[in-house]
């Protein structure tokens, strides 16, 4: 017989807004904001089995601001532990067992924070099995035209892995686009058309040039070298090799006029970029979206995939009938085609949407309404797991006393099976890093900071359970 029921009221809460409220996750076009009913979406059946901890972060790991939104978040779980912890404090009297309490709480603070940050970590860079995409069109294919592997100096990714993300995220085909080095793409294409692993989806092969903007310079086949050359140089050797010039995330403010690189000749913007803002000022967008239009430039969705961050939210459409009875060489000859006609026509840019748009101007308060529109993204499995989770939950939390350590001694646990995973991700990425030594530079920045972090931590945490586990605190009465 269950002692204390507290599972009832918040599954009644999420059963309603998922029935009554309900909030259906859509694949738009990014230029319209219409729904494609020609798209759907596949849920991992990963994530239904463990709904309650693996949805949450997957929702928030598709927060239109992550890198501001994520640290609110936990910034709110702090205070809200804080709050709870001074009301168990002040609910017993003066004497020795609030002093207990106090310190108990104040050598909790510690490992919260580190809990959090390790799970801020988690987020952020592991490969959680996020919703994915479907294809449900006859003729079109679905293209990343920029991604980075770990040959970038900002990328985080193997060449491998690489593919096999674009794979789990339904994509057809993929330019890499690593900075200043396109020779490792080659060797890398070469080996999946010689047979050693599958052709779908294709790798083709591309740059991100750092000129006066960033630019992806699509279907490179290793004839030049970019180095010490003019834009303008450039652009034409890419043409004159049939490849195409898609201008990065222009939006950000940090190159030149759109002018200036029409007249360069440029065959395209992006109009979203998911590495740099996913939904910027809507009044920029509009003038890039007229411009390119206006002067008949393509318009294209920017994944600049570097190995983490968000999941994959954004794909290009390309329309091409019989893909997949072509060969490989006719397969990048099609995308290429489309790139240098510039023919929008045959082109979408693909979005997820799975909450209203917002703006940054005020994200204190944003948490609580996404976790309110992740409630009303879920399905009758997702929040039946929801239900069994809470019946667990509530079993264990009832039979705790009886059967589990003590609160505060699991908490200690819990700081070292963090402190754990911080130093074996650093220790990870150290590995990767000198594998990679003179390409990637950001293993070894990770690498340090997560060591030296996952290390005081570690120190902190195995402190806390010699004191809580192997010595009684004495307080004087």
């Amino acid at each position: 017989m269950l002692k204390k029921s507290f599972g009832a009221v918040p599954l009644f809460i999420i059963a309603v807004l998922a029935l009554f409220f309900h909030l259906d996750i859509l694949i738009i076009d990014a230029l319209t904001l219409e729904s494609l009913p020609s798209y759907g979406i596949h849920i991992q059946i990963w994530r239904i089995l463990f709904e309650p901890i693996l949805g949450l972060l997957l929702y928030f790991n598709r927060s239109i601001y992550p890198l501001q939104e994520l640290p609110i978040t936990l910034l709110w779980i702090m205070v809200f532990y804080i709050g709870l912890s001074l009301i168990k404090v002040f609910k017993v009297p003066v004497g020795a067992i609030r002093r207990q309490r106090v310190l108990r709480f104040l050598g909790n603070l510690p490992l919260i924070i580190g809990v959090c940050f390790s799970v801020f970590i988690v987020i952020l860079f592991l490969p959680l099995p996020n919703n994915t995409i479907v294809n449900n069109t006859s003729d079109e294919i679905l293209v990343t035209t920029h991604a980075h592997t770990e040959f970038s100096h900002d990328g985080l990714i193997s060449q491998d892995k690489m593919w096999q993300w674009h794979k789990r995220n339904g994509f057809d085909a993929f330019f890499i686009t690593d900075h200043a080095n396109h020779k490792k793409t080659m060797d890398f294409s070469s080996r999946q058309k010689e047979g050693q692993f599958p052709l779908e989806p294709l790798i083709m092969v591309g740059q991100e040039h750092s000129g006066s903007n960033h630019m992806s310079l699509l279907g490179l086949n290793g004839k030049f070298e970019i180095k010490g050359k003019s834009d303008s140089l450039i652009v034409d050797l890419v043409h004159k090799y049939g490849g195409a010039v898609i201008i990065n995330h222009w939006f950000d403010g940090k190159g030149n006029d759109k002018e200036f690189y029409k007249d360069l000749g440029a065959d395209g913007f992006e109009i979203e970029n998911v590495g740099k803002e996913l939904y910027y000022d809507r009044t920029k967008f509009m003038d890039l979206k007229k411009f390119c239009e206006e002067n008949k430039l393509l318009m294209i969705g920017g994944l600049d995939f570097h190995g983490y961050g968000r999941a994959c939210g954004l794909w290009n459409a390309f329309q091409i009938p019989n893909w997949h009875q072509m060969n490989p060489d006719d397969k990048e000859k099609s995308i290429l085609e489309i790139l240098r006609n510039r023919d929008q026509s045959r082109v979408k840019v693909l979005m997820y949407k799975d909450r209203p748009f917002y703006s940054e101007d005020n994200l204190l308060f944003q948490p609580f309404v996404t976790l309110v529109n992740y409630f009303r993204t879920l399905n009758f499995y997702q929040v039946l797991s929801w239900a069994i989770w809470l019946v667990l939950f509530q079993l264990l939390w009832n039979y705790r006393r009886q059967h589990f350590i003590p609160m505060h001694k699991r908490m200690a646990l819990t700081g070292l099976v963090s402190a754990l995973f911080l130093v074996a991700m650093g220790l990870y990425y150290m590995f990767r890093g000198n594998a990679v030594k003179g390409y990637s530079k950001v293993f070894a920045e990770y690498s340090s900071l997560l060591l030296t972090i996952g290390s005081v931590f570690m120190i902190y945490s195995l402190l806390t359970i010699y004191f809580r586990f192997f010595r009684k605190l004495k307080i004087k009465t």
